[in-house]
């Protein structure tokens, strides 16, 4: 069995595997009113070069303000509560998802994250394709009455 030479020479005791404990992530990152962000991994924390990972809680029954991410990718995951999201150039469509669900957000999408619930927190974790901590908040006024869009597979579509 042959081995790279160069991955012989690198300590991995201080470049491997980091685990970044729950209770010291770091909130000095980009926010949007209505939600609290708190980055978990990044160049700084953890070495990271390709991919940002935090957290975000949303407050029982607030919303945040519509935004985007620029040309990050975003993937959210539910872990406590229900999301409820609208997008759209008026914020027009919306999809709900609860504990282990995942939001996937493309590019430039303008995008609203709501609680949906009046009596619990929403937690949930979210990964974008990028370090760079990209938030452009905008000036969208809801439409009043969303259009519901289930996601539902390419393989399964009726």
């Amino acid at each position: 069995m042959t081995q790279d030479h160069h991955h012989d020479q690198i300590d991995w005791r201080e470049h491997g595997v980091k685990v970044i404990p729950g209770n010291s992530l770091d909130p000095n990152t980009a926010q949007t009113p209505g939600m609290n962000r708190a980055t978990a991994i990044n160049r700084a924390r953890a070495g990271a070069e390709k991919i940002w990972a935090g957290t975000v809680t949303i407050h029982a029954n607030a919303k945040t303000g519509a935004h985007h991410h620029g040309d990050l990718e975003s993937i959210i995951y539910v872990v406590k509560g229900k999301a409820r999201m609208r997008w759209g150039n008026h914020l027009e469509f919306t999809a709900e998802a609860g504990p282990g669900d995942f939001i996937y957000v493309p590019p430039y999408v303008p995008h609203q994250e709501i609680n949906a619930s009046r009596d619990e927190t929403l937690e949930c974790v979210v990964i974008r394709s990028g370090q760079e901590p990209v938030v452009v908040n905008l000036d969208i006024e809801p439409v009043e009455k969303p259009e519901d869009v289930p996601w539902i597979d390419p393989i399964h579509r009726q």
